[in-house]
């Protein structure tokens, strides 16, 4: 089956900004031949890459492809063009370029909102002293010991595959590899590399939590990024939508997948992960106490957009890295570390506005999650977040 000639031309158009930004394209699919041409043709000048995206937008209307498709693809191919003016040199204001790559509007967060997640965390972390200090002892005490991390990652991903399979069904052959790196601004990260194969890479910088652990396996692996690439690759793709063999940063896919991701525990666990975890953990010789890391989570929640509001302190008010790394510190109660590791992630050119990816990501998908009838109805809602093209405009005409 051919790809549609405008989606050819998408593909090419998005392979090529992996020459102005290599880790542009995050995962390609598609025919190899592309890429091959994408990689051995010349430099692309990024004028020349925002005029295509805008010409292909304009003729999307005439290509008769579906709605959906076309709705995809006119997001996406926003995205691109802003992300070309971009590396042309164009100053872009930082609230229209989050609007850009992710069909988002943003605005800053509400300091009570944060009060009051302080207060949660001081009845959940009772004592005397800072809350900071508090909560700082409590993930030190919640440290993975690193000699245990491999044996704790197999266990979580072995679990929670086999509970995605019971209800998301994957290629009999699908499978995750998972590795330990360092130096980089994340704290794991999903290269999908497509025959339904991933590899995880878990950031050895950062201390990693017996509270987060399973958050994080959940969210790369099962049911996140790889379950959604496994099953897109699956329908879609085997479908004929071509368009969905390229995943680039910057765009509404990532909003999607990382908003899916964050909720992926949660979806397929439920509430109670904590005591599913405990359990876990017992098997293993480790101490976890479930329900504390539970009421931890809920009252942390109001801290999500902590993240953001330092991103636009930094790109939209000017402010230095000091006054931003003392505004994560204060509201989002991480360590001087912890700060400065975030703000390198906010501070690189091409993630600096991945924030809001979570951020809006975990709202506009967790509210229209919230709003199921009934836990059916909430899980025949992620399995269409797994399978569908959908985009933030998308769901936000959903009910």
């Amino acid at each position: 089956m051919h790809a549609h000639p405008l989606v050819t031309e998408y593909l090419r158009l998005g392979l090529a900004f992996d020459r102005l930004e290599p880790g542009f394209v995050d995962a390609y699919t598609g025919d190899p031949a592309l890429r091959r041409a994408s990689e051995s043709a010349p430099a692309p000048q990024p004028r020349e890459l925002a005029t295509r995206a805008a010409d292909l937008r304009r003729e999307l209307s005439a290509a008769g492809l579906s709605g959906e498709r076309t709705e995809f693809l006119e997001v996406h191919l926003r995205a691109l063009e802003c992300s070309a003016r971009k590396f042309a040199g164009e100053r872009i204001g930082f609230i229209d370029e989050v609007r850009a790559y992710f069909d988002v509007d943003i605005v800053p967060g509400e300091v009570e909102d944060y009060r009051e997640a302080h207060r949660q965390l001081e009845e959940v972390l009772p004592g005397d002293g800072a809350l900071l200090d508090r909560v700082t002892a409590h993930r030190k005490a919640d440290e993975i010991p690193p000699d245990r991390l491999r044996e704790c990652v197999a266990a979580f991903s072995g679990a929670l595959r086999e509970l995605v399979r019971e209800r998301y069904p994957l290629p009999e052959h699908e499978r995750v590899d998972y590795e330990v790196v360092g130096d980089k601004p994340w704290s794991g990260f999903n290269y999908y590399l497509g025959d339904y194969h991933s590899r995880v890479a878990i950031n050895s910088d950062l201390k990693q939590h017996m509270a987060f652990l399973p958050t994080l396996i959940a969210h790369e692996a099962y049911p996140g990024h790889h379950t959604e690439h496994c099953r897109k690759e699956a329908g879609l793709v085997a479908a004929g939508h071509d368009e969905q063999t390229l995943f680039l940063v910057n765009t509404p896919q990532c909003l999607m997948a990382e908003g899916l991701a964050d909720l992926a525990l949660k979806s397929i666990v439920g509430p109670e992960w904590g005591h599913w975890a405990q359990e876990i953990y017992a098997d293993l010789g480790l101490r976890f106490d479930g329900e504390r890391a539970q009421r931890f989570s809920r009252a942390s929640a109001n801290l999500l957009g902590v993240r953001q509001d330092a991103a636009l302190l930094l790109h939209d008010r000017g402010r230095d890295v000091d006054e931003v790394a003392e505004f994560l510190q204060r509201w989002g109660l991480a360590t001087p570390d912890r700060a400065r590791q975030a703000l390198r992630f906010l501070s690189a050119p091409l993630w600096r506005a991945y924030t809001s990816t979570y951020v809006e990501g975990y709202r506009l998908l967790g509210g229209w999650l919230d709003r199921a009838v009934d836990a059916g109805d909430r899980a025949d809602r992620f399995r269409r977040l797994l399978d569908e093209p959908l985009t933030p405009g998308a769901v936000r005409s959903l009910a």
